[in-house]
């Protein structure tokens, strides 16, 4: 029989096979292009999955692993993607711990492992980025060149997500958020485009890119300006918890009288089950080999357990702060923003919101392997200013009010408690919420605008609705992702 008249039921059989092919992103890269593809069981495979901060972004077990080395390959596999509607997830450093942000069950994972370039132009002042970095190779690369460029706080975290979300740096203070120090991105978009987008080539993009996460394109390149670095000076306060109304005073106090542009804190609490954490460990640093005698003093005078701070190569200290990533545990994280209460009210306001954390987390001591973190996270107004300076972002902070992040993490150790987490870590944010909106009710706390960090936002949160160029994104989306790609079929905050 002629193959043009085969029964009908033959060609549907052939026409679902054919489908079936198309549908299978793994078997057509690997069929069609010259591109690097593991598969479960091979060893780069485990190793690649067990590189996430959270083990629940591990255990979700892709078809297949992609590894381009260029914008061009990145393209191919988008294009492939197209073809299909297999759901897939980009990954660069594995630190984002919502599940299907930077994993994925079932579908193609795309590792930006191989695009790793960093390269410095020292005529230009500027360093091109890849994503697969993390933050300790980018200063490793730079190690020598007397330079830096505005990145994350911990080395161990990667360059992609970070960016993407705006990135809160140690430098921040002076030059404003990572996303910030971006003068060119070069994006693969939803059509398997390449494009670059800058101030002056596709400056909408540019834009949204500045804190618009992965709802535009995939970037394969950043290129950021280089600032120059000498040895900074910092480390750890640890304190005891008898301690906690003292720090959130000196907290508030340094977020309000910001003492030096170049210094910078992290304040965080630690609670474990039984009490055999309950802690705060603080992360400063100063950007320079030493610290101007009263920029810390409020700190140091409290009366730290431990003080290790000493003068460091900036890379150094990065790479020590490793120390705070538990790998081995399943995490969540979620955020909240918070106008800065004055002084007459900074006890109270502050005192509700650790006494929420507080009462929130014993209730759930009892999971296994849990430790629950809260982070006070300063943003000055010189943050906001520094910003726009540099051409504004998507996180659009004014400079009406000076802020805090605050950061909330849990890390368990079992699949099982993952209900339990999930409404716990709900409780802690949406509780934070209510706080602080009762507050600013009441007049204790100016009434602000108080956009999300991307970086710190837990999956459930609404962080689009939050920011006020919301609808810029939706425009942006529109014009470069018109039939929605990356809204369809890949994960990350949703407009």
């Amino acid at each position: 029989m002629h193959p043009t008249h085969l029964p009908l039921v033959s060609f549907t059989l052939l026409s679902s096979l054919f489908r079936s092919a198309l549908g299978d992103t793994c078997a057509s890269v690997a069929g069609a292009t010259g591109i690097e593809i593991k598969k479960n069981p091979a060893l780069q495979y485990t190793h690649e999955q067990s590189n996430y901060w959270s083990t629940g972004c591990g255990a979700l077990k892709p078809s297949c692993q992609l590894y381009p080395s260029t914008a061009q390959e990145m393209a191919d596999i988008v294009k492939i993607l197209n073809a299909n509607n297999e759901t897939f997830a980009v990954k660069s450093g594995g630190h984002n711990p919502n599940k299907g942000f930077a994993s994925v069950q079932g579908g193609p994972l795309i590792s930006t492992k191989n695009l790793n370039e960093v390269i410095f132009d020292r005529e230009a002042m500027t360093v091109r980025v890849g994503p697969g970095n993390d933050w300790q190779d980018v200063h490793e690369a730079l190690e020598g060149t007397g330079v830096t460029v505005v990145g994350g706080r911990i080395g161990d975290v990667g360059v992609g997500g970070y960016v993407l979300g705006g990135g809160l740096s140690f430098l921040s203070t002076q030059y404003g958020w990572a996303a910030n120090n971006i003068l060119q991105y070069e994006v693969v978009l939803g059509n398997g485009t390449i494009v670059n987008a800058s101030s002056t080539e596709n400056p909408d993009l540019w834009k949204a890119l500045k804190g618009g996460g992965n709802a535009f394109g995939i970037v394969t390149a950043y290129t950021m300006v280089a600032h120059p670095q000498g040895q900074v000076w910092g480390g750890n306060l640890v304190f005891t918890a008898d301690k906690t109304d003292k720090l959130l005073e000196a907290v508030r106090d340094f977020t309000e009288f910001y003492p030096d542009e170049k210094a910078a804190i992290i304040m965080t609490a630690e609670l474990s089950a039984f009490g055999a954490i309950n802690m705060w460990i603080m992360f400063l640093l100063y950007d320079g080999p030493t610290v101007p005698e009263g920029v810390f003093t409020n700190f140091t005078n409290i009366g730290p357990l431990v003080n290790n701070c000493k003068t460091r190569d900036y890379g150094e200290l990065l790479k020590y702060n490793n120390f705070g990533v538990l790998k081995g545990s399943i995490y969540t994280i979620t955020t909240e923003t918070l106008p800065l209460p004055s002084a007459s009210n900074g006890a109270e306001v502050l005192g509700a919101i650790q006494s929420h954390w507080q009462k929130t987390t014993r209730s759930v001591l009892g999971v296994a392997g849990i430790i629950g973190s809260i982070a006070w996270q300063p943003i000055p107004k010189v943050i906001a200013r520094k910003a726009r300076e540099r051409g504004g972002d998507m996180i659009d902070l004014d400079d009406d009010v000076d802020r805090i992040i605050l950061e909330f993490n849990y890390s368990y150790w079992l699949g099982l408690d993952d209900e339990t987490m999930d409404t716990t870590t709900q409780t802690i944010y949406k509780g934070t919420k209510d706080i602080v909106t009762q507050f600013i009710q009441d007049g204790k706390l100016p009434n602000a605008y108080l956009p999300l960090f991307a970086n710190d936002g837990y999956h459930r949160q609404d962080y689009w609705n939050r920011l006020r160029t919301a609808d810029f994104g939706r425009s942006v989306q529109a014009q470069y992702d018109p039939e929605g790609f990356f809204a369809g079929r890949t994960g990350g905050f949703k407009m």
